[in-house]
């Protein structure tokens, strides 16, 4: 507490306690580049919405089954060529315009980054 020099008391302050560790701030990790299948499940429902169509209609035209329509769409399904071609025959579109489409949607999240630091 206090010490006594010369009729005098000293007071003296409590050691500094170790000032508290800095925490690092978060840093954002890069999201998760799409998976082709993601690609081109988003590419086919964008597709099918702008063409106005259900996803019972699209089914019907490509002999699938809605929920399998469904999982490809969502990305959850590998999607066979047999299958996307029959898919964008219902569609009215090429294959050719889908893979683009995809293809694009795969380079726009890449060059996000690189976008960003400009």
């Amino acid at each position: 507490m206090g010490v006594m020099i010369n009729d005098t008391m000293t007071i003296s302050a409590p050691a500094p306690a170790n000032p508290p560790a800095r925490t690092p701030l978060p840093t954002a990790e890069p999201a998760r580049e799409p998976l082709l299948r993601e690609a081109l499940g988003e590419a086919l429902r964008d597709i099918r919405t702008r063409n106005g169509m259900t996803l019972r209609e699209l089914s019907d035209i490509a002999a699938i089954s809605p929920g399998y329509l469904s999982e490809l769409e969502r990305g959850r399904k590998e999607v066979s060529s047999e299958l996307l071609a029959s898919v964008c025959q219902g569609l009215s579109v090429s294959v050719s315009d889908v893979i683009i489409d995809a293809a694009g949607t795969m380079a726009l999240h890449a060059a996000r980054p690189e976008m960003a630091a400009m």
